[in-house]
């Protein structure tokens, strides 16, 4: 099966080879965070249970679910220089060992003070994860193929609520009482051992980079090796810098910072509190509850693989991403417009959350191209780092705006407003010039962003 699109390359010979590297790492990277992101989310639904028996309010449980996200930006920079350091494969592996063991611990909690620490501690060991991979996608596919590549990783997310959100409410319901254990103590425990269990596999799997890997042809590593250094040439011609400060003084990446950071308000307000919309809809049962819950997360596995092609395509991120950013704002508004009309509302947070990762696909396969060297692993961590403070400030707004006015949708314009603003944000991104394929000559086209 090839997963990157023909018309994204010049020579059928490339295809072949891109889509060799693809289906050999992008599947195992899609597992992995899909046991990421079930372990940064399944507290959402642990709170239909875990709440009355720990003394959680909205506003403790929002508090609590986004001080994940201090400890992992706090984390995020120096992660990222460590991976480049010391190699992909051993740092993601040690990320996921020590995160399965604290999401594992989850069911230790026992007060909302526990609840915060856990999460804290949860967010530092992952921290690096998501950033390292984007930065380990940028060792083996270039630029124009990227987006594509990003999607199938970033499905991770969809498939995550997919496949969670009913396997979430399956293990609260059925193992509820189990040797003395709550339902939401067994979900801690059967969703965070995988991510140790993997983090071994990810160790004797993954390769560090191409070069001199077996399952490709010493032609076929000399080739990739030499596309993507020649890539990494043209754009320190056309004046990206490569030095560690040049992440922090580029007007592209602090574009791409504030965007990442409003499509992380929306994505993870509602991933959060998702089980709670749902709830309010009048369901009661916890599978049907998971079941609804993946709607929107399946409506945005299937636009998100779409529009990404279509961005490698055309060779165009900007508008790409600020269309698709400017979905997730309108659908947001239209959920909470409609909260009185449940189904209304839930094909609202269908079209936000479809929006909202169409536009990661894109934004994420732009930091290579404006950065170069040691400079993008840096740029891509502080974007994570800043842009994941999202995680926090959203799910403690929502709580915090429920508790006091007592309806769900007031945060939901909240998040409306904060991801309009990223699609003016990303509109704003320079108009900078792409390389459009790399051949063996290290010839390049170019377009625009």
């Amino acid at each position: 099966m090839n997963l990157l699109s023909r018309s994204t390359f010049e020579s059928a010979r490339d295809w072949a080879l891109y889509n060799r590297i693809a289906r050999r790492i992008l599947p195992f990277l899609f597992v992995l965070y899909i046991i990421s992101f079930l372990d940064r989310v399944n507290v959402g639904f642990a709170k239909l249970q875990m709440a009355a028996d720990i003394g959680l309010s909205d506003t403790a449980f929002g508090f609590g679910a986004g001080v994940f996200f201090i400890g992992y930006c706090l984390c995020e920079i120096p992660s990222n220089l460590m991976l480049q350091r010391l190699g992909a494969k051993f740092w993601i592996a040690r990320i996921m060992v020590l995160w399965g063991i604290v999401s594992s611990c989850m069911l230790f909690v026992h007060s909302p003070h526990s609840f915060y620490v856990l999460r804290f501690l949860l967010g530092i060991t992952e921290a690096g994860f998501y950033p390292g991979i984007v930065l380990y996608l940028t060792y083996w596919f270039p630029a124009y193929a990227r987006s594509q590549a990003m999607a199938y990783f970033n499905l991770g997310i969809a498939l995550a609520g997919v496949l969670g959100s009913p396997l979430s409410g399956w293990i609260m319901q059925t193992f509820a009482g189990v040797w003395g254990l709550a339902g939401w103590q067994w979900l801690f425990l059967l969703e965070g051992s995988p991510a140790i269990l993997f983090g071994i596999v990810t160790y004797f799997y993954l390769d560090n980079g191409p070069g001199k890997v077996h399952w490709l042809s010493a032609e076929d590593n000399a080739r990739v090796t030499e596309q993507l250094m020649a890539e990494r040439a043209s754009v320190e011609r056309d004046g990206a810098r490569h030095d560690f400060r040049a992440a922090f003084s580029n007007v592209g990446i602090w574009c791409l910072i504030v965007t990442n950071f409003t499509l992380l308000c929306g994505t993870y307000g509602v991933s959060f509190w998702m089980p709670q919309i749902v709830k309010n809809l009048g369901i009661h049962s916890l599978i049907t509850t998971g079941l609804l819950a993946a709607v929107p997360f399946a409506v945005a596995a299937v636009v998100m693989i779409i529009v990404s092609k279509h961005s490698d395509r055309t060779k165009e991120r900007r508008w790409h991403g600020t269309i698709a950013t400017l979905l997730s704002a309108c659908g947001l508004a239209f959920s909470a417009c409609f909260h009185a009309q449940p189904w209304l509302s839930l094909i609202g947070l269908s079209v936000a959350m479809a929006g909202g990762l169409s536009a990661f696909c894109v934004l994420w396969a732009l930091p290579g191209i404006l950065l170069t060297g040691q400079a993008v692993a840096a740029g891509i961590a502080l974007m994570a780092m800043i842009g994941n403070l999202g995680g926090y400030a959203s799910p403690f707004l929502i709580g915090w705006l429920r508790d006091r006015t007592g309806h769900l949708e007031s945060g939901l314009y909240a998040l409306a407003v904060a991801t309009l603003v990223g699609a003016i944000t990303m509109a704003c991104v320079p108009q900078l010039r792409q390389q459009r394929r790399a051949s063996g000559n290290a010839r390049f086209g170019d377009t625009p962003v």
